[in-house]
C-alpha cells in the first residue's frame, strides 16, 4: 500500500527499511527479552518521492538525515514492537512534511506614529523620575 505523506505523494513500502532491535534503558525483563524498538531507514536520494521533495530533505539541516542522504530514526518509546514502528513511520512524515512546509514571508512594517510618540513620552517620564532621584541642592 506505502505510507501517504500528501495526498498526491506516497512512498511504497519497499522503499522504508524496518528492523527490530532491542531497545535501551530500563524495562526488566521484557528490554532483556525481546527486540521491541525499530530501526527506520529511508534513502532519500534512491526513493520515488518527487524532486522537490527530495531537495528540500536534502537540503534540510536535521540530526535524523545523514551526511549520505539517509534518514535515520529509532523509535523505542513504546513496550510494543507495533506501536514503535508506527511512531516511527510518523515521525518520517512529520520530517517530510516539515522541509516541504513553506516559511511564511516576513514583511518588514514601520511603527505607527502614535506608538512612536508614546515610547519617546514614557522615555522622558522615566528619565525624569531618574532625575528626581538624584542629590538635594539646599
Amino acid at each position: 500500500m506505502g505510507l501517504v505523506i500528501s495526498a498526491g505523494v506516497t512512498i511504497p513500502d519497499d522503499e522504508i527499511i524496518l528492523s527490530a532491535i532491542r531497545a535501551q534503558g530500563a524495562g526488566g525483563q521484557n528490554v532483556n527479552k525481546l527486540s521491541t524498538a525499530i530501526h527506520l531507514k529511508f534513502d532519500i536520494k534512491t526513493s520515488s518521492l518527487p524532486e522537490f521533495y527530495k531537495q528540500r530533505l536534502l537540503a534540510l539541516n536535521h540530526h535524523l538525515v545523514t551526511s549520505e542522504g539517509v534518514v535515520v530514526i529509532k523509535a523505542q518509546e513504546y513496550r510494543s514492537q507495533e506501536q514503535n514502528r508506527e511512531a516511527a513511520l510518523a515521525r518520517l512524515v512529520a520530517l517530510i512534511q516539515e522541509a516541504t512546509r513553506f516559511q511564511k514571508v516576513r514583511r518588514a512594517t514601520a511603527p505607527s506614529k502614535n506608538a512612536k510618540r508614546k515610547r519617546l513620552e514614557s522615555k522622558v517620564r522615566r528619565g525624569e523620575t531618574k532625575n528626581l532621584r538624584g542629590k538635594v541642592d539646599f
